[in-house]
């Protein structure tokens, strides 16, 4: 059975650190792209990263570019989301999926529909 938890969420101030963490179980990482979306209250949920171990390739969304970066460690099966000077607007709740026979591209962060296995979520809050 495909699984995938996340953790790692908290709060944290304007200009902090927090390293998300998602622990899949059920399937190997390199034959599934992992993706990383986030929903603030009253918003629409929004890709943020992705990563296929198979072949290497990651995305960003322009909002967190730069910031963010997406990393794997495939012997634990876990997936690493770390975001550097976090800002206000990137308080939500950040729900990592899983897809297989898809390589990680915008394309694939702009329809989580795409996405067949998703964790519960970990709230993240910026905030002075």
């Amino acid at each position: 059975q495909v699984q995938v938890v996340e953790s790692g969420g908290g709060l944290v101030q304007p200009g902090g650190s927090l390293r998300l963490s998602c622990a899949a179980s059920g399937f190997t990482l390199d034959d599934f792209t992992i993706g990383w979306f986030r929903q603030a209250p009253g918003k629409e949920r929004e890709g943020v990263s992705c990563i296929s171990t198979s072949d290497g390739q990651t995305y960003f969304a322009d909002s967190v570019k730069g910031r963010f970066v997406i990393s794997s460690d495939n012997a634990k099966n876990t997936v690493y989301l770390q975001m550097n000077n976090l800002k206000p607007k990137d308080t939500a709740v950040y729900y990592c999926a899983a897809i297989a026979a898809y390589s990680c591209s915008a394309y694939l962060l702009y329809s989580p529909n795409i996405f067949a296995d998703w964790g519960q979520g970990t709230q993240v809050t910026v905030s002075s």
